[in-house]
């Protein structure tokens, strides 16, 4: 059992809180129908504690990557199972990677690769709950719709963290579907900040939709007011004025303000990233964890718009299109190797790759075996053989742990799981991987099985 300091408990918000909206709530556009005062101080009552600098950047790769077209080629497989792209050497031994990685191949040092993660999980959703929360459902959903019962990392770090003025879980563009805060509470829920490569884009924390300091000082007072009042008929209110300054100081923050705006980056930093949703994405993310953010997730379907274009997703007839999935995926890789490229070498050469952890990863691999129709070849959704890319975080990068058998089907060395994972994630946030919340009045650990990944450590 764990020990009392490790055991939260989720504050409990009265309804008639949870149904009044804020004036000041919209301009995170995350919280519901809860105000940001109020998401601030259930996140204080709820023994907000873990505090730390570090941070996660999670590129999730939406779909299923192949894990035999990127990390864990098989070029001696026999051809209806090998990889339709040949592997490219790096300089670490047995690490080969995708001819169309030749940016990751440069940084082969800083990188870790897992090629024996492994669960059961066969659907999107399913698959995607699995790996984000280390929770597989209870009943499996093969229509992809279901939705998680236990918070992902991301809400968990927002939970723990003290409450900054720096979002502590922050999407791009958006959040994953298919998990939820649940018994965390919705303050704990990703701030959605939108594409940071579209032309119009802004940042989603505005100070105050524009007004001047003039009239945002004075819309304090108002609230003020307006707070003492309600304070006479509701007893509930009591300490308010702390968590509205709270709110207050995260709209008028310019450190705040300043890390969304990606026009201090120069045009030359931009361009090595990719003027694409991907590579602003990832120049965003490095910025917010620098900034003091938790967690910066890249929800990541496809780097630019148009009928050329699928996700990760790539069965015959992804999207309705046919064709063979290699002409989608030689569209789609080297966007994925110039962004996260850039990534990598920038957390390096700014001295914040131990305050930084860089992961890759989807919700499965692909089929081994190639499926083929009229309609072209692709390979269906394989959970029994994936792999998962690390680097900075302080981890011991330049290695390959784990591996799988002669035709990617399943792990024959050192297999991992998502449990493993995510206590490897939750060591660098600095989250005991087996801290308890309590939900029904009962205790529920983070995660019930997995170790932080020792050779990494």
């Amino acid at each position: 059992m764990a020990s009392p300091a490790s055991r939260r408990s989720p504050a409990a918000i009265p309804r008639r809180e949870l149904l009044r909206v804020g004036m000041l709530g919209g301009a995170l556009g995350a919280g519901g129908g809860i105000s940001l005062p109020q998401i601030l101080a259930a996140r204080e009552s709820a023994g907000a504690g873990a505090r730390s600098d570090r941070a996660v950047i999670l590129l999730y790769l939406h779909g299923g990557p192949s894990h035999l077209e990127t990390y864990d080629l098989k070029p001696d497989a026999p051809s209806s199972y090998r990889s339709i792209y040949a592997p490219i050497a790096t300089a670490t031994p047995g690490m080969e990677i995708c001819e169309l990685f030749p940016g990751q191949a440069k940084l082969s040092d800083k990188l870790a690769i897992l090629r024996g993660c492994h669960h059961t999980m066969s659907s999107h959703s399913d698959g995607g709950i699995t790996v984000l929360t280390g929770k597989a459902p209870t009943i499996a959903d093969p229509t992809s719709t279901s939705k998680s019962e236990h918070p992902d990392f991301g809400h968990v770090a927002s939970h723990l963290r003290s409450s900054t003025p720096m979002p502590q879980y922050i999407a791009l563009p958006r959040a994953p579907y298919m998990t939820r805060p649940t018994y965390l509470g919705v303050h704990c829920q990703a701030l959605d900040a939108g594409d940071p490569a579209t032309e119009s884009y802004q940042s989603p924390i505005r100070i105050a939709s524009g007004l001047s300091e003039d009239r945002l000082t004075h819309r304090r007072g108002l609230l003020r007011d307006m707070d003492s009042l309600r304070r006479g008929l509701d007893r509930s209110q009591l300490g308010v004025d702390r968590f509205r300054d709270l709110a207050f100081n995260l709209l008028s923050s310019p450190r705040v303000e300043e890390a969304f705006d990606l026009t201090k980056e120069s045009d030359a930093t931009r361009d090595a990233y990719g003027r694409n949703s991907w590579g602003q994405s990832a120049l965003l993310a490095r910025r917010l964890a620098e900034a003091g953010a938790a967690v910066i997730t890249m929800f990541m379907n496809t780097p630019l718009t148009g009928p050329e274009w699928t996700n990760w997703d790539d069965h015959i007839m992804n999207a309705g299109r046919p064709g063979h999935f290699g002409q989608y995926m030689s569209r789609r890789l080297p966007y994925l190797d110039q962004c996260l490229s850039a990534l990598i070498e920038d957390i390096y050469r700014r001295g914040i790759d131990r305050q930084v952890l860089v992961v890759v990863m989807g919700e499965f691999g692909r089929t081994p075996r190639l499926s083929e129709n009229a309609n072209g070849v692709g390979r269906d959704h394989w959970p029994q053989a994936y792999s998962v890319l690390m680097s900075g975080g302080g981890l011991r990068t330049g290695q390959v742990i784990g591996a799988t058998n002669g035709k990617g089907e399943y792990p024959t060395q050192r297999p991992t799981t998502p449990d493993d994972v995510l206590a490897t994630i939750y060591r660098h946030l600095d989250i005991p991987p087996r801290t308890e919340f309590v939900h029904n009045g009962r205790p529920v650990r983070l995660l019930d099985r997995g170790e932080p990944i020792q050779e990494l450590l």
